[in-house]
């Protein structure tokens, strides 16, 4: 058994871990459109929301559904988004029809956040919405294990049953994701295509369609994330932007492009933030502290590595 002081410790690193895999799964996908179509998508943090939203809306209109066949519908829902949104919108860029295509990516992409964000307010409404939780767990009652319909304790450390189930699919999530970019022919397309396109193209790869589908897939990952926390957090359609506005930092912190440092640099910043909040007495100064010690340890790392924890240098 722990002590009072190590269960409290645990308890916060326990729950960092378990928003930090959120961190990086979202992360992850804008870490794959940035390494495939050289942009940053400042519209990242509206799928999340979308995503969110979409297993609200299918678990109201089928109560009884399985949780994770709405997880299923809001990747799926992201995912043909995005895919129309780069079609439309960024396959000009692609094709050096766009005079200035750095301005031009910021500008439509922060247009398409605005566009999506106030079109669900209209749809929606500016009113949070609550998912119940996925799943109530078996009541367990063991010396190391304790469970009810919604905590988990493990050794008298307590953890939230929406956070374990988010967390856990979180890792599923980018497990899969690795083997998808590491073992199928279109993963190691989309890693030809970040790496080198003129390469890519003569072997037989088609940028363009890489893009889109980078795109989509990065899409896709962050409807996900959304659709997995939705249970954790009430809803709003401007949720996206303090969830974008993190990713940027875990994947400045982890490296532009690099899938490995988006996945640590979610977890670094997840747990900082958790023990940094948890160890502060005030909790109101906590809380209003609880970003700034993660960017604090954002500085610190970029004065040490410019380029980030895994990134190379240009």
């Amino acid at each position: 058994m722990v002590d009072i002081t190590g269960q409290y410790l645990l308890n916060l690193l326990l729950n960092g871990l378990l928003i930090g895999v959120i961190y990086a799964l979202m992360a992850l996908g804008l870490t794959l459109i940035f390494s495939v179509l050289g942009i940053v998508s400042f519209a990242h943090g509206e799928f999340y929301m979308i995503g969110g939203y979409v297993v609200y809306f299918v678990l109201q209109r089928f109560a009884n559904l399985n949780p994770y066949f709405a997880v299923i519908v809001a990747g799926l829902v992201t995912f043909i988004i995005g895919f129309i949104a780069e079609r439309l919108l960024l396959q000009p860029l692609a094709k050096g029809e766009i005079e200035r295509p750095a301005e031009y990516a910021i500008l439509i992409t922060f247009g398409l956040a605005f566009f999506l964000q106030f079109l669900m307010i209209a749809i929606v409404g500016p009113y949070p919405k609550k998912v119940p939780r996925f799943f109530d767990f078996p009541e367990i009652n063991l010396e190391y294990l304790i469970t009810t319909a919604s905590t988990v304790k493990i050794w008298g450390v307590p953890l939230s049953g929406n956070r374990l189930i988010a967390g856990f699919s979180a890792v599923f999530l980018i497990g899969g994701t690795i083997i998808f970019m590491a073992r199928t022919w279109i993963g190691r397309g989309l890693q030809a295509v970040s790496q080198d396109r003129q390469a890519a193209a003569v072997v037989g790869i088609n940028p363009l369609k890489m893009n889109t589908l980078a795109f989509a897939l990065g899409t896709l990952l962050a409807g996900l994330s959304g659709a997995v926390l939705v249970a954790v957090f009430s809803w709003v359609p401007w949720v996206g932007v303090p969830a974008s506005s993190k990713a940027f930092v875990v994947i400045v912190l982890g490296g532009m492009g690099s899938m490995p440092g988006a996945i640590l640099g979610g977890l670094i910043i997840g747990v900082v933030e958790s023990l940094g909040a948890g160890l502060i007495p005030d909790p109101g100064r906590a809380l209003a502290y609880k970003d700034a010690i993660g960017l604090l340890i954002f500085a610190l790392v970029l004065l040490i590595k410019p380029t980030g924890l895994f990134g190379r240098e240009l």
